[in-house]
């Protein structure tokens, strides 16, 4: 049985990051996003194990939810 979670924010926070860091070109930006996503995740799962087994979801959303208020404040922000 599958299920998803708050892992998702990866999904989409790192490919805005990406191609802010990669340029517009689509063949660089996929390759980026799927290192920086491992990286991410890589990074959220050693973050949440030295916080005392945490679910590594816990650090995704800690990092992702600000990102999208951003993201919303700069679009609105006009």
């Amino acid at each position: 049985m599958s299920s998803f979670g708050v892992v998702g924010f990866v999904g989409l926070v790192v490919p805005h990051v990406s191609r802010k860091i990669a340029g517009a070109s689509h063949r660089p930006v996929i390759v980026h996003a799927a290192l920086m996503g491992a990286l991410v995740m890589c990074a959220a799962d050693g973050a949440a194990q030295k916080m005392g087994e945490l679910p590594a979801g816990v650090i995704t959303a800690l990092t992702g939810g600000p990102f999208f208020c951003y993201v919303l404040m700069k679009k609105y922000d006009n």
